[in-house]
């Protein structure tokens, strides 16, 4: 299994998560070499490449010593959104990664799959690739979280949370994990889950989705084996 983090992480950040997956799968699991100067730079579709090219190398990597030649990769916040673009035969940036030929599943945790024009870069992906694209070739498993009502007149974290929202799908009165509302992470003809009181990250509250009673949750009812 392969984790690739979200925007502004670092490996470190889930170091609980992989030990918990370890204990509950009793597989091996890495995580993609992406720190926060690699995520400041994901503005640009060359920031990107260079995450696509690291997320490579973990998965080569992994493959090489997986029975099936494949692994399940687990994409956290915005990484579910570029392991969706990873998995893709067409060239980005004059390269192909066709990670469809390794991957047997992809598991997104709150990942901003859906998203206002601003965000130039993940609509694209939606454009190029929309829903569960390449179903049922490579499994799609997406995970929501259900903690914080975006609340404009309410406690600081409604109104947190309610610009957050309103950033990603245009309004902000809706529920989510207290960065990305629950159908901004759903993606049409995935598997979902949706679990009450997980949240995106630390910084938002406990449990969050890489908490090891979270992660026994989505852990446990996704596909076995790689």
């Amino acid at each position: 299994m392969v984790v690739l983090g979200g925007f502004l992480s670092s490996p470190g950040l889930y170091r609980e998560m992989c030990a918990a997956i370890k204990r509950l799968r009793s597989c091996p699991v890495g995580v993609a070499d992406v720190w926060i100067w690699h995520w400041a730079a994901a503005v640009s579709a060359r920031g990107w490449s260079r995450i696509l090219d690291r997320l490579h190398e973990a998965v080569v990597l992994a493959a090489s010593s997986s029975p099936t030649g494949k692994v399940m990769l687990v994409g956290h916040s915005a990484g579910g959104v570029i392991g969706r673009l990873y998995l893709s035969d067409e060239p980005f940036r004059d390269r192909t990664y066709a990670g469809l030929e390794r991957v047997s599943t992809l598991i997104t945790l709150g990942s901003p799959h859906r998203n206002r024009e601003r965000a130039r870069l993940r609509r694209e992906v939606e454009r190029r690739l929309p829903g569960a694209f390449f179903a049922p070739r490579v499994r799609y498993v997406v995970v929501a979280g259900r903690a914080v009502s975006g609340e404009p007149g309410g406690r600081s974290s409604g109104r947190r949370a309610n610009w957050f929202y309103r950033q990603l799908i245009g309004h902000g009165e809706v529920w989510g994990d207290g960065l990305v509302p629950v159908e901004s992470a759903l993606l049409e003809g995935a598997e979902e889950m949706v679990f009450d009181g997980v949240y995106h990250a630390p910084v938002f509250g406990s449990p969050w989705y890489g908490s090891p009673e979270v992660v026994e949750r989505w852990c446990c009812r996704a596909p076995p084996g790689g």
